[in-house]
């Protein structure tokens, strides 16, 4: 905890006001990719959360309050974040792998694009769905590469846990999720330092790029992704205690919808031990379960603290545009789901957090439905980048001078599923035609399915759903 404030108190201090324009050369570009982050942080108004950092770099910044991803899932998220693309209904976490196996693609992926254009390209941790970005068995193979020509160099330290899989699914010092179901713990609160996560080791390897680039005359694209609040609930035992005593609100819509739905098992979070107990009927276990997250959220924010940090230590952070992202929600209880395999809000709706030098108002949020495939286009035209011109999202650059000209509406797909997001309504259309409908002016939410008194609300979301999916 001393650390995480004395962090937090030497960032404060260092911070001055934001350029206008850089002191040099082209802008650099660090993006933060989180994994299973829900929007329940400090600055989207959770405030029982301890997300001081994270809070801090979106009162520099534009916060995206309804920022939605294009699937539940890690891969098919990260493929169109990493492509600017829409992929198809049935997308998987093998979607980056499956681009890399086809010479002829569309468009270059973001990374790719800037190392075309004289950008050093490195990621470091979980960007694409491997940590580290390769193949194999353990996802250790140099030569299978997940998105081949697209990073000048790619890391993922694993310490004791060994090899990137390991890496995934650890807990503290080395500890390995085997194949069978149920033995390892869902959650943890281990008394031992930051590095006795998988995280805290990618974060020293994330501040040791940043210095190396940093110290360099060529720009940079670094991406870093960090793995908590991922499953299983693991944390430095330091980041518990502010949710020992703290008052969670209740969990909206508990229950599992009626009728037929995309409503998700909890198969993954299931492959873990509950210890006997049960977070579908038993409330103080799916509360302690909350805390745990929470407490994996404030050391994931703590990282961040530390990247950042570093960044204005290099003296770049004016030169520097920063995107923090997560890869999408997660459900704790709603819907009765522990888990995020859904086309309900909770899995869709993430962060997204832009801070660029010289930002107009910096700290006010932009009110506008995005989507992930838009950060290619606006990446591209902070940089003064050509942008490639067959990428499925809109720039937000308009956003970030608060002038926003986008359409506002998000599609997600995932199984064979589609879902376009408006302002008021969610419409669900299954593989077979069948649609779900919810108006979100209403109490109800997406706990009631209204498409049958509504058909004409069902056709005109129909049309606006097939004409924005390619």
């Amino acid at each position: 905890m001393i650390r995480t404030i004395a962090t937090g108190l030497i960032w404060a201090a260092l911070l001055s006001s934001i350029h206008a324009a850089p002191t040099s050369g082209k802008r650099n570009v660090l993006l933060i990719c989180i994994d299973d982050l829900r929007p329940e942080l400090g600055c989207y108004g959770k405030n029982y959360m301890q997300t001081p950092n994270i809070d801090r770099l979106a009162a520099q910044g534009r916060r995206f309050s309804r920022h939605y991803v294009q699937a539940p899932s890690c891969g098919p998220s990260r493929y169109s974040l990493l492509t600017g693309l829409y992929d198809s209904p049935s997308s998987s976490n093998n979607a980056l792998f499956d681009r890399g196996k086809n010479k002829e693609q569309a468009s270059p992926s973001l990374p790719a694009w800037f190392k075309k254009q004289g950008y050093k390209t490195v990621s470091v941790g979980k960007v694409s769905h491997h940590p580290g970005g390769w193949g194999g068995q353990d996802w250790d193979e140099k030569d299978q590469l997940e998105m081949p020509g697209s990073w000048s160099e790619q890391f993922m330290p694993c310490g004791p846990w060994k090899h990137p899989r390991g890496a995934m699914h650890g807990l503290a010092n080395g500890e390995i999720r085997g194949g069978k179901k149920g033995t390892m713990a869902v959650f943890q609160s281990h008394d031992g330092p930051d590095e006795a996560y998988p995280d805290g080791l990618i974060t020293e390897k994330g501040l040791n790029e940043l210095k190396r680039l940093s110290a360099e005359d060529q720009p940079f694209f670094l991406a870093i992704g960090l793995i908590r609040p991922h499953l299983p609930f693991g944390a430095p035992a330091r980041y518990l205690p502010p949710y020992k005593d703290a008052k969670l609100p209740p969990t909206p819509h508990p229950s599992k919808p009626p009728g037929k739905t995309t409503w998700a098992k909890s198969g993954e979070f299931k492959r873990y031990d509950q210890f006997g107990r049960d977070a579908w009927t038993d409330p103080d276990f799916a509360l302690e379960l909350r805390k745990h997250y929470a407490a994996c959220v404030s050391y994931v924010d703590a990282m961040v603290g530390r990247i950042l940090l570093q960044l204005e230590e290099s003296g770049k952070a004016d030169d520097t545009i920063v995107v923090l992202w997560g890869d999408h929600g997660w459900h704790l209880g709603e819907h009765a789901v522990w888990g995020k395999h859904t086309l309900f809000e909770e899995s869709l709706h993430s962060p997204l957090i832009i801070r660029v030098p010289g930002i107009n108002k910096p700290g006010e949020a932009c009110e506008s439905i995005v989507e992930t495939v838009d950060l290619y286009p606006t990446l591209c035209e902070l940089t003064k980048l050509e942008t490639p011109s067959n990428l499925s999202g809109q720039s937000l650059v308009a956003d970030l001078e608060g002038k926003p000209t986008r359409t506002d509406s998000a599609l997600s797909y995932w199984n064979g599923h589609n879902t376009l997001r408006t302002e008021r309504y969610r419409i669900i259309v299954h593989k077979n035609d069948y649609i779900e409908l919810y108006d979100h002016q209403s109490a109800e939410a997406e706990s009631k399915n209204i498409a049958s008194e509504q058909p004409s609300v069902v056709a005109q979301l129909k049309k606006e759903l097939e004409a924005k999916r390619p």
